[in-house]
């Protein structure tokens, strides 16, 4: 085994392999951004080189930086773990010309699989099912490949990952202006505009294999995740095993994701993804994706069925050590659910929410996590915070076991998916296994209704806090003759509850005083109150009124000011001064936490002027076009 290892990453994956070399021994280096300098990572590595810069591309993206880092203190191999250099052919080469052992598959696989029409092609040629799809140079080449295909499609990129660059183009139409914003983001993400079209499977799930190869010719397969929630190709909600996949559908899926690792040579830690479609005359079909060749983000899962460390193991097969078991010695011990859990706003277009963390926790599961209370989410990367992983002996008991964790869960100072997550636990569809990849954002709409709290507990919460703050308004609060007007923070933002005056109310409209008397509340010692309704458990907290104007949000302000709504990367800029535009017309379009934010016109009229260039980074509140 190495005697040190550079960790080329940040946040929970960071830390994941740092406490697994403390565990085996080996002295961990960690690499990191200014931001990072003070991150739970720095704090648990044995050393940290500075790598000066606060952006990904002049920090954790610049191989040079990071090569002479692990060359300067010692380490004999580099662990990528996910995102970032990864995937990069010319980092692992770097690697090897440092004499560093790159924890991963070698320059030429990663140059084959990173290339998705290759790899397609590999793909046909093992007798492995893909989807129809084609390629094209031009803009021009890629529509007439689309005709060809038909509607509905999906546009991909060539290089990279993520779900970056993809999307669904459901007639002719709108095939121009989604070519356009694909190549500007996967230009921006990967170097890489190249771009290829593929039948777009409806209602499927996405099904993933997970496999190790060693050097020695051996590998294996360690069961199948289903990743099918998801919003904009981000997964958010992945288990194993899959509740599609049968003992037959299991044996094909993973023996065609061995035979396409054999061919492609690989070696290390990778995974196979697939499309599931419905079942046609009694069998499913699947199609091929893309191999991610990395350590996948919703590994825990796989570690908890199987009880083994997969980081652990790619260090070994690195080393040049051999797999320490057989396929047959696999053993597969229950189901086990991962959730995401993002610093973003469900109820704001999932905006990122940077921020600091005043709570942490999740009692009783899992917690994969860079941060700790106190710590700061910054803005410059993405907006992951933890992974609460929850295990059960089968699917029926896991369920309501991840649906008490993640009630119980805290996770406070900015804006979360949490609450999201407790609806989606929550819903019939995910109950029965029918989450589709595009069951999330179809039924939006009705989850993130379902993940704010009765009206009923946010007054019952109120009481409790009127009673505390005045001892002589106690009792029965909403029926004293004083009037009290709290607002609180529901998850999804501030509102306005008043208790008192012989009524009750929320943002103005009454609620019943039979409803609140059933609703149990219970005071925290932070000052916070936990109610219980049908919905679920909810912490809630009084919060100082919101602004009557918030200058720095999108299209509010001084009127005609289209402000950024947080910091990032100006990735288009759409209007010129003298434009017309139209009430709702995208103006400008931010990339910031690995996302494209449309910022669109709060209403019509002239530009007046143009504040911004493209590539120009702004920060949160930052004007951008001025309206007339």
């Amino acid at each position: 085994m190495f005697e040190a290892v550079l960790v080329a990453n940040r946040g929970e994956i960071a830390v994941r392999i740092i406490r697994t070399l403390r565990a085996l021994g080996v002295r961990s280096v960690l690499a990191a951004s200014v931001p990072d300098r003070r991150s739970l990572a720095a704090r648990l590595a044995d050393e940290v080189v500075l790598l000066e810069g606060h952006t990904a591309a002049d920090t954790y993206l610049d191989v040079e930086a990071v090569v002479a880092a692990a060359k300067a203190t010692g380490c004999e191999a580099v662990h990528p773990g996910y995102g970032l250099l990864s995937e990069r052919p010319e980092f692992a080469a770097a690697c090897a010309d440092a004499g560093l052992t790159f924890v991963g598959p070698s320059p030429e696989t990663l140059t084959l699989l990173g290339d998705k029409v290759a790899a397609r092609d590999l793909a046909i040629a093992n007798d492995v099912p893909v989807a129809p799809g084609a390629e094209g140079t031009t803009d021009a080449e890629l529509a007439e490949a689309a005709r060809d295909i038909g509607f509905p499609l999906m546009l991909k990129a060539r290089g990279g990952g993520g779900g970056l660059g993809m999307r669904v183009v459901s007639n002719p139409g709108d095939l121009v202006p989604a070519i356009e914003a694909a190549r500007r983001q996967t230009a921006a993400a990967f170097g890489d505009d190249r771009l290829f079209v593929e039948r777009y499977v409806e209602n499927a799930h996405h099904v993933e294999v997970q496999v190790l190869a060693d050097a020695h010719g051996n590998a294996v397969h360690l069961g199948e995740r289903d990743c099918s929630v998801q919003r904009r190709h981000q997964k958010l909600v992945e288990e194993t095993p899959s509740p599609v996949v049968d003992p037959s559908l299991r044996d094909q899926l993973t023996s065609a994701a061995l035979r396409l690792m054999g061919a492609a040579g690989y070696e290390n830690a990778g995974t196979v993804e697939f499309l599931v479609g419905e079942p046609e005359e009694g069998r499913r079909p699947f199609y091929f994706l893309e191999v991610n060749p990395r350590l996948q983000v919703e590994h825990p899962v796989t570690e908890a069925v199987t009880r083994l460390d997969l980081v652990a193991l790619q260090l070994a097969i690195a080393a040049g050590q051999p797999l320490p078991f057989a396929q047959d010695d696999v053993r597969f011990d229950g189901h086990a659910i991962e959730f995401r859990l993002n610093a973003e706003d469900p109820w704001r277009d999932f905006l990122p929410a940077a921020g600091r963390l005043t709570a942490l926790a999740a009692p009783g599961a899992r917690l994969d996590t860079g941060y700790e209370a106190g710590d700061a989410v910054p803005s410059e990367y993405d907006s992951l915070v933890a992974k609460l992983v929850v295990h059960g002996p089968r699917r029926r008991e896991t369920l309501p076991r991840a649906a008490g964790l993640l009630e119980a869960a805290s996770l406070d100072g900015l804006r979360t998916n949490l609450p999201l997550h407790r609806a989606v636990v929550a819903h019939p569809a995910f109950a029965v296994g029918e989450a589709t990849v595009q069951w999330l954002e179809r039924d939006l709409p009705a989850l993130l209704d379902a993940a704010r709290p009765h009206p009923a507990a946010l007054v019952a919460a109120a009481t409790l806090l009127a009673c505390r703050e005045e001892p002589g308004f106690a009792g029965a609060a909403w029926l004293a003759p004083g009037a009290r007007t709290l607002w609180l923070d529901d998850g999804a933002g501030p509102r306005a509850v008043s208790v008192g005056a012989r009524e009750a109310s929320v943002d103005g409209v009454p609620v019943a005083a039979g409803d609140v008397a059933s609703v149990p509340a219970k005071a925290e010692p932070d000052g916070s109150v936990t109610v219980r309704v049908a919905t679920g458990e909810y912490r809630l907290r009084a919060v100082r009124p919101p602004a009557t104007a918030a200058a720095g949000r999108a299209g509010e302000g001084p009127a005609g000011e289209i402000r950024a709504p947080l910091a990032g990367r100006v990735a288009a800029v759409n209007v010129r001064e003298g434009d017309s535009v139209g009430d709702g017309d995208i103006v400008a379009v931010l990339d910031a936490m690995k996302m494209e934010h449309a910022i669109p016109a709060p209403g019509a009229g002239a530009v007046k002027a143009v504040h911004v260039a493209p590539d120009e980074v702004v920060e949160a509140g930052a004007l951008l076009v001025e309206l007339e």
